[in-house]
């Protein structure tokens, strides 16, 4: 079996800072508003460590430590924290942050439409962070009239399907055609997981989806590989994955959540790899796949707002600075984005000022994008009484948007341009594409990046980019173009991929160069596993096999070892090639046998349990690791034919020490010992001594064997299953090896 394992696994960036956090607090007196993320394995590692799950701020202590989940919260769960004195850790992703943002900035003025599931948690927070009108819509087939004749902003659940928010925005758009914004707010790790999915889906006969129960992204990753028509096995923890069901599959898949720890993973892959399965990385986005589960849709694009005209009441009154926009709009100066203009100011209301460039037409600056820390109407009424002009900049067309907050940013952008002309790396996040690359802006310059400097390697694919953060680093300035960046991210990654094998080739050289067979070293558990412990040494993991944890054997690695804790090892195996170290716990802890001369001599009683029965005896259990033969003589005082027909497995019995050599590990013990010694009875003769007519006859009742009979018959009666019958039971069992 082939095993195709796609590239893009373990978290993505937004869980692993909220896990990290999870891991790295106090866990005394801290708490968790609902599941930190959508995966039972890390869950419950979490609540072992103590720090215990809420569904409401009420349930949390007053004063105690709160983390908000990766799926964020609303307004209204944030105030109720606080009014409780909460210490706030907020582990809100990123990109789920940045949706946020657009809910309460275009909630002020438009109705803001989510497509999402309602009643995921990371949708309930956006519903909270809304100030104004806001509805969900599950799907595009839904009812789309409560839309028409609104401004409507458009936003996604960060892990829906890219396809499916493009129908969606399709349909909306059919009923708003001219006053819808749409924010395309998917996670770019989302998109990309569902791409490889598809590929890989596409080239195998079955796909296994590793991730939990719960989780959408992961949900939705099976969805794409049986659309496709693949049987998909869903694994949620390494231990319920069944090997059985896969061995008739020539090409298996392997894809998981951005919730899925890459931990979880490789201990799937290790099952697999077992059962000698040949695991590879995923085909290259260049092969060719089947086209994704859903019909293509083209991507609807953002569209600009176009000015509200205002009602009859409205148009009795004196003309308004909106109004002369209406008349005077044929007229209209026509502006470039990012141009800088002088314009006056005319007036101002609350909200707003109103500016003219040209004495005809005004445009309005929200007070958002004016160049002071705080508004007041009366001070620019005062400006626009004097005549005051302002120095601003375009940041938008049809209808003319300006800002004089950017005018300053774009001062400081200057200076920061010496910087990354200097070499020094920068970040955007991608805003669009062209046929040679993709577009992005850095404050008000333009970045472009052509196609072969996004990556090590072809990129086929470049609308899977948007909103994605590119760090960049300079190839040139072409200042015919109002300073266009244009920007490398493959240098990046190629000199952090240098440095990263490099600085890996030294870590593990200089572990393994600083060990050999039989050092003692100390590690600290970071997990435990069926067949046992991951141990990091000096930041290298090596494992504790199960069998090398105790002498007496034990049936949960957790029996001996706590997670988290650091324990000594000593080192049993090392794979140099394959950059794997064994390590083992029992060789550092003393054998049974080690204390066994401290506790027993000759002569004392002991309590045990029979644990084996073989023709020449019984072997008892002293303790664990620790055995003892009672030789078939020493049982009973009476003859036995067989130890059955006196003793049972798992019998339990007291018994004389009568040989102890701890040298050689034996004891041998007797139980009749500790009997009363019978009368002494005459053994009738052998039949083959009796004289000639005195012959017993056959069927006649036996007489009773003594003790006093055993020995003189014992002369003649030899056991001959190893000779000294202080032999252990490895001995035994070697010897039943040899046979």
């Amino acid at each position: 079996m082939k095993v195709i394992v796609a590239s893009g696994r373990g978290f993505c960036a937004g869980v692993k800072a909220a896990v990290d956090t999870a891991f790295s607090l106090d866990p005394a007196n801290t708490y968790l508003l609902g599941e930190l993320i959508h995966n039972e394995t890390v869950n419950e590692q979490i609540a072992a460590r103590g720090i215990v799950t809420a569904e409401e701020p009420e349930e949390i202590p007053q004063g105690a430590t709160v983390l908000i989940r990766s799926h964020g919260v609303g307004e209204d769960v944030m105030a109720r924290c606080r009014a409780r004195g909460l210490h706030i850790v907020d582990c809100t992703c990123p990109f789920v942050r940045r949706t946020q943002d657009i809910v309460r900035r275009e909630g002020k003025s438009r109705l803001v439409v989510i497509a999402g599931s309602r009643e995921h948690p990371e949708v309930k927070g956006l519903v909270g962070c809304c100030p104004g009108e806001v509805r969900v819509v599950g799907g595009p087939d839904e009812d789309f009239s409560f839309a028409a004749g609104k401004d409507v902003a458009l936003v996604a659940q960060t892990t829906l399907s890219r396809q499916y928010f493009c129908k969606i925005a399709e349909n909306l758009k059919k009923v708003t055609p001219k006053t819808l914004v749409i924010f395309p707010t998917i996670c770019y790790t989302t998109v990309k997981r569902q791409q490889e999915a598809a590929r890989i889906a596409a080239s195998c006969d079955a796909v296994v989806v590793i991730g939990g129960a719960n989780s959408g992204n992961t949900k939705r990753l099976g969805e794409i590989a049986k659309a496709l028509d693949r049987p998909v096995f869903t694994v949620a923890r390494a231990e319920a994955f069944e090997y059985e069901k896969l061995k008739n599959f020539e090409r298996v898949g392997v894809i998981a959540g951005a919730s899925t720890p890459e931990w979880l993973t490789q201990e799937v892959l290790f099952k697999m790899a077992e059962n000698n399965a040949e695991v590879q990385e995923t085909i290259p986005e260049t092969a060719n796949a089947e086209v994704a589960p859903e019909a293509p849709v083209e991507e609807v694009k953002a569209e600009e707002v176009a000015p509200a005209t205002e009602s009859a009441a409205e148009s009795e009154a004196p003309k308004s600075a909106m109004e002369k926009i209406m008349d005077d709009i044929d007229k209209e100066e026509r502006y470039k984005k990012g141009q800088i203009i002088k314009v006056r100011i005319v007036s101002a209301t609350d909200e707003e000022i109103f500016v003219s460039g040209s004495g005809k037409l005004e445009n309005r600056i929200p007070k958002t994008e004016l160049d002071c820390e705080e508004y007041s109407r009366e001070a620019y009424e005062e400006k626009a009484k004097n005549g005051e002009e302002i120095e601003v900049m375009v940041v938008g067309v049809k209808p003319t948007q300006l800002s004089q907050k950017l005018v300053k940013k774009l001062k400081e952008e200057e200076a920061m341009l010496a910087d990354i002309e200097a070499g020094k790396e920068f970040s955007v996040v991608c805003t669009g594409t062209n046929k040679g690359g993709l577009t992005a802006e850095l404050g008000t310059y333009p970045v472009f990046v052509p196609r072969r400097e996004i990556r090590i390697g072809y990129v086929s694919d470049l609308e899977k980019y948007k909103g994605k953060t590119l760090r960049l680093r300079l190839i040139e300035i072409r200042k015919e173009r109002r300073k266009e960046i244009i920007a490398s991210q493959r240098v990046v990654l190629e000199e952090e991929k240098v440095a990263r094998e490099a600085a890996k080739a030294a870590k593990e050289e200089s572990f393994f160069s600083s060990i050999q067979v039989g050092d003692i070293v100390e590690g600290k558990v970071e997990r435990v596993t069926s067949f046992g412990a991951f141990v990091s040494v000096n930041g290298f993991d090596c494992l504790a096999h199960i069998s090398d944890l105790s002498w007496t054997g034990v049936k949960e690695v957790t029996d001996v070892l706590e997670i988290g804790k650091r324990y000594q090892f000593q080192i049993l195996k090392i794979d140099r090639e394959n950059k794997k170290v064994s390590i083992g716990y029992k060789q550092l802890q003393p054998q049974p046998w080690d204390l066994a001369a401290e506790k027993y001599a000759e002569g004392d009683i002991v309590h045990g349990r029979v644990v084996r029965i073989v023709p020449f005896g019984a072997f008892v259990e002293v303790e664990r690791g620790i055995d003892g033969l009672v030789h078939v003589s020493q049982i009973t005082h009476e003859w036995l034919e067989n130890p059955t027909s006196a003793l049972t497995i798992g019998e339990e019995v007291d018994a004389k020490i009568i040989g102890f050599n701890p040298a050689e590990r034996k004891i041998t013990l007797s139980i009749k010992a500790l009997q009363p010694r019978p009368e002494f009875e005459p053994r009738p003769e052998r039949e083959d001594q009796q004289p000639a007519g005195g012959r017993r006859e056959r069927g006649g009742k036996k007489s009773r064997r003594t003790a006093q009979s055993y020995v003189e018959e014992d002369e003649y009666r030899e056991w001959t299953e190893g000779g000294d019958f202080g032999a252990s039971i490895s001995e035994l069992l070697k010897n039943d090896e040899n046979k």
